[in-house]
């Protein structure tokens, strides 16, 4: 007996737009035992808070130099670190190109990385239409909702750019606040995630990734009352927490800010 198909097989799936936060590796170099030895000093001793996590590799610093970069040799030492190379960015076309045929793709640049960022064009102008004759209104229930509008002569009200999350994270959740600031109330446990475009404010112990500025702002901070994080990271400059942070910070009001290409963590003084 043959199987029945299903009965709408146009809809076997959907294809929808997503955001991902990634790890952005920052080449300084391409050689990869230069590579090998810093990964063995700086991530074998916290490999395992990368979890197969999705890495795009930023070239800004590399992008003109005359030697080829090898992808696949570098794709191959990321995943013996547990990460997963994605896709490269701010590079030359010669490596973007070879980098395609390596299986990665391209990701937009960060913006951050003013040198190398790709400027949009000036819009076309507009040519304004000619007003319509005026018609007289209709009241509708959007109508009565937009009440309270401001008009033009009043300043706009400027749309939330906060999240804010007034629960514990347990281990293995994540929360992104995109385009925004996010505000924790609640304890982040070791093995959660937080993840803002803008800065991250956690009132209670910060435990677990705290992942600020994760499209490129490199004014973004982490604040916490209590700052015992396992990774923290500014605009793709990270750090773990292995070996401890030092003793005037851990454990205590801090924040994390970048300073150039170096992460600051200092204590916060009443």
């Amino acid at each position: 007996m043959a199987a029945s198909s299903p009965a709408n097989p146009s809809n076997a799936f959907d294809l929808k737009s997503a955001s991902l936060a990634l790890v952005a590796l920052v080449l300084r170099t391409t050689r990869l035992d230069e590579l090998e030895a810093q990964f063995e000093a700086r991530i074998a001793p916290s490999a395992d808070f990368f979890n197969r996590d999705p890495v795009v590799i930023d070239l800004t610093h590399v992008r003109d130099q005359v030697e080829l970069v090898d992808f696949a040799g570098l794709a191959a030492l990321l995943r013996r670190y547990s990460m997963v190379p994605v896709a490269v960015r701010s590079g030359s076309p010669e490596q973007l190109e070879a980098a395609l045929e390596a299986g990665l793709c391209e990701a937009p640049d960060s913006g951050a990385d003013l040198p190398h960022a790709r400027v949009a064009p000036p819009p076309e102008p507009v040519v304004p239409e000619p007003e319509p004759e005026p018609v007289a209104p209709i009241e509708t229930a959007a109508d009565a909702a937009d009440a309270d509008t401001p008009s033009e002569d009043e300043p706009a009200v400027p749309v939330p750019t906060l999240l804010v999350v007034d629960r514990p994270l347990r281990s293995g959740q994540q929360v992104y606040a995109k385009n925004a600031d996010l505000v924790v109330l609640a304890l982040v446990s070791h093995g959660a995630e937080v993840i803002a475009d803008g800065s991250i404010h956690v009132y209670a112990p910060l435990r677990g990734k705290a992942i600020a500025g994760a499209t490129g702002d490199i004014s973004a901070r982490i604040f916490s009352t209590c700052m015992e994080p396992e990774l923290i990271s500014v605009a793709g400059i990270y750090q773990t927490t292995d070996p401890p942070l030092p003793a005037e910070v851990r454990g205590k009001a801090a924040q994390v800010r970048l300073d150039g290409d170096t992460l600051v963590i200092e204590a916060i003084k009443a």
